[in-house]
């Protein structure tokens, strides 16, 4: 069994979970940790990236990998961490990682490296949705002045957060409205004792609501539904890059905005460490096979 991981940047999450691997007793290596002080004493941070990547063949970074496509995700280090020097250092390492871009994918398959996206596993996508949800309700409760009980509440998408989202948010007591595309879907929402709000009908009640999430990775709150928005809303976007709020224009109108980002690392990172952990270990278990 492979007993020697290095760990390259990350946040909280992954903090986490180096200790969670080295319980285990896997032998850590890390590099762009050195400031994160609640490491266990047997994890080693290396001095250099070189060291750290040449030191394992199992490579585990950020989750996402990066932000801009040059700089891997890093919290607890005021070092630079090029994704470039990492490609030229890996050769024959797999690699995992969250939303790793095609090019970037490419680059290090090019030196034999195995890529593997683990927020491609399924497991791990519904478990963070889990989180993700959670996250989102205790930010509701933080940033609002009314109860989630007896609110109108819309959720823009119905996927894996939005459903898991409507579901808490209903059994809370709030009236759910979820918008969606597909009539497969409109008809599932209908039949969960939701509201079904299809997309080309979004603008008509957008003033009915005291709570928007959004899930989607679209701009669907642009100018003009914005303007339907009730002043007192408050709106919390959930989806990655580009978000699906105009938030210029969201500005301008005074609406309260919240763009919660990565929510499984921010509150409940111990839990979020355990999934990816458990990941994890079903892929050097077949990885083994």
């Amino acid at each position: 069994m492979m007993k020697e991981i290095s760990i390259i940047g990350g946040d909280l999450r992954i903090v986490k979970l180096a200790n969670m691997l080295s319980k285990d007793g896997y032998k850590i290596y890390t590099y762009g940790m050195d400031e994160a002080e609640m490491l266990d004493a047997k994890i080693l941070k290396c001095d250099s990236l070189g060291v750290s990547v040449n030191s394992s063949n199992i490579l585990i970074s950020s989750i996402p990998f990066s932000k801009d496509g040059e700089l891997i995700n890093s919290h607890f280090t005021s070092k630079i961490l090029k994704i470039k020097e990492l490609i030229e250092y890996a050769e024959k390492k797999v690699v995992i990682a969250g939303n790793i871009s095609s090019e970037i994918t490419q680059k290090l398959e090019n030196k034999n490296n195995k890529v593997i996206d683990i927020l491609q596993k399924e497991e791990l996508t519904v478990l963070n949705a889990v989180a993700t949800a959670e996250g989102a309700l205790q930010i509701a409760l933080e940033e609002s002045e009314k109860t989630l009980h007896g609110s109108k509440i819309i959720i823009l998408g119905f996927g894996r957060i939005g459903k898991i989202l409507a579901k808490m948010l209903k059994g809370i007591g709030a009236d759910v409205y979820c918008e969606a595309r597909k009539k497969s879907d409109l008809a599932w929402i209908d039949a969960y004792g939701y509201y079904p709000v299809e997309l080309t009908k979004l603008q008509d009640n957008l003033n009915m609501y005291d709570f928007v999430f959004n899930t989607v990775p679209y701009i669907l709150l642009n100018k003009e539904n914005l303007k339907k928005v009730k002043k007192d809303c408050l709106i919390i976007d959930l989806a990655s890059n580009p978000g699906g709020v105009d938030q210029t224009e969201a500005k301008k109108l005074g609406l309260k905005y919240i763009w919660a980002l990565a929510l499984p690392g921010k509150v409940a990172p111990n839990s979020a460490a355990s999934y990816i952990k458990e990941v994890l270990y079903n892929i050097f278990e077949e990885m083994e096979k």
